[in-house]
């Protein structure tokens, strides 16, 4: 029998440990159900018999790297957990246009109810996954890794950051929990404006944590530089430098902190800033402003027969 949204049975045979909390994508996965079809699926109940099954395959419409698939397979057997789902392209592979990605068979009802829900994930984590490649191939054979940002969409930050590493780039950290990074804003207040004062509260700071928290700095003067390094910050983050002020900025630094670049950021201008030396570029564009990417579901209903009794909706 299908499932509704509010009925969706505990997770069973997909396996979604390791690089995605099972926890984590279930929780998206019954939130939107439940905001999609509330009391069900009204449309499918009056036309497709309770009985009719379908097979439906996850065909792209152009080329990328796909993230999300398991991510598609929880979410079909979660409206009908006798369905089949077969991944034919792994997360983080590769694909051109036409290429199937998934296949999917079971219960035509379940499937249309799931459909929605799992194509707007998949689509915007593979949409990630293709941007951050990019990104990636651009700055092969330098030193720099591509990292995202906490500007991601609220509530699907795992899945976000997981399509990131899907395209081959880094995760910054996760949350404000854990990591300290003082940004302008924290300065402006905790200064109160007189830079003297910058390298003796950072050292504050950096005393009340434990050995294992990482602390970085953001600048955005280079005169900042020497006293944020005095402090022992763990990383400094130059942002908004051009590429020749992020040479001088990584020359000066010489080795005593890891260095990040942030801020003007394109695929036009990452090949340059990588080569001034930096050890990270942190782009919040990977999530925040990618376009879903042209993936579709088409389906073939199998074993239809008449519904035994009309349904009355209203």
């Amino acid at each position: 029998m299908t499932t509704t949204a509010q009925e969706t049975p505990a997770l069973t045979a997909v396996d979604l440990t390791g690089s995605l909390p099972e926890a984590a994508v279930l929780g998206v996965l019954r939130a939107a159900l439940a905001e999609d079809a509330p009391y069900g699926d009204i449309t499918s109940q009056v036309l497709i018999p309770a009985q009719a099954r379908a097979t439906a395959v996850l065909n792209a419409r152009v080329p990328g790297v796909l993230s999300g698939g398991t991510v598609f397979a929880a979410a079909m057997k979660l409206t009908d957990p006798d369905a089949v789902v077969e991944l034919l392209v792994a997360d983080g592979e590769r694909f051109g246009a036409g290429t199937p990605l998934a296949r999917v068979t079971g219960n035509a009802r379940a499937v249309l109810l799931a459909e929605r829900v799992a194509l707007n994930l998949v689509q915007r984590m593979s949409a990630i996954a293709t941007k951050t490649a990019e990104f990636v191939d651009l700055v092969q054979g330098t030193s720099a890794r591509i990292t995202d940002t906490r500007k991601t969409t609220p509530g699907l930050r795992v899945l976000e950051r997981y399509a990131v590493r899907c395209g081959g780039g880094a995760n910054h950290r996760f949350s404000l929990s854990d990591a300290v990074l003082a940004k302008d804003n924290h300065l402006a207040v905790i200064t109160g404006g007189d830079p003297a004062k910058l390298t003796s509260v950072l050292r504050a700071a950096k005393a009340q944590l434990g050995h294992t928290t990482h602390f970085e700095v953001e600048v955005d003067r280079m005169d900042q530089v020497e006293p944020v390094l005095a402090a022992g910050v763990d990383t400094i983050m130059l942002d908004n430098f051009t590429p020749d002020e992020l040479a001088a900025g990584v020359a000066l630094v010489d080795g005593r902190a890891r260095v990040e670049a942030s801020g003007n950021v394109s695929l036009q201008t990452v090949a340059a800033i990588a080569a001034t030396g930096v050890d990270v570029i942190s782009i919040g564009g990977l999530t925040h402003s990618v376009l879903a990417l042209d993936l579709g579901l088409d389906i073939e209903l199998l074993d239809v027969e008449p519904p035994a009794t009309e349904l009355t909706v209203g």
